[in-house]
């Protein structure tokens, strides 16, 4: 099932590449981050667009949009009635929004004295002024649970390499 999520993570950011407005250059979110973040939101359900004023994969509210700088999509400026709804239910511009975003407020949300994606997981979902508060029970059992699998997966990864390499070497 995650592997399916991210990999239709994966095909809307490189299929709708070109059709995001506002392209982002500061980019502190790992992809693996922003597919936690969304499994975490929505389990990356694109079906429904808003709940509860927070819209599209990530959740996004609309003030949160504009913090992170009122992205939209081609042909559209942040003054149309729709700029907000359409960006954020468009995974690119959406993603492009956590960017920008976390960028602007990254900190250490958790006093480890990184910034990683668990200050992402707690600054998108409590905001920059309360990221320091505690984290939803089901909201961080979801997030944690997801990044130790992206861990895990990683590290088998790096495992199955050094073995080709041993293999290849002798």
């Amino acid at each position: 099932m995650l592997n399916s999520l991210k990999l239709l993570i994966s095909l809307w950011l490189l299929l709708l590449h070109s059709v995001s407005g506002d392209e982002v250059e500061n980019k502190p979110v790992t992809e693996d981050c922003l597919e936690c973040l969304c499994e975490t939101m929505s389990g990356c359900n694109a079906t429904e667009i808003c709940v509860n004023g927070a819209c599209g994969i990530f959740r996004i509210t609309e003030g949160y949009w504009a913090e992170a700088g009122q992205l939209t999509l081609p042909n559209e400026t942040s003054l149309s009635a729709n700029a907000f709804t359409n960006c954020v239910n468009q995974p690119h511009c959406a993603a492009n929004t956590i960017q920008n975003y976390m960028y602007k407020h990254g900190q250490d949300c958790n006093g480890d004295e990184h910034i990683d994606c668990l200050d992402f997981g707690a600054l998108h979902k409590l905001g920059n002024l309360q990221c320091r508060g505690e984290l939803p029970y089901i909201f961080a059992k979801v997030f944690n649970r997801c990044l130790k699998a992206k861990q895990r997966n990683a590290s088998e990864s790096r495992n199955q390499t050094r073995n080709q390499l041993k293999i290849k070497s002798t």
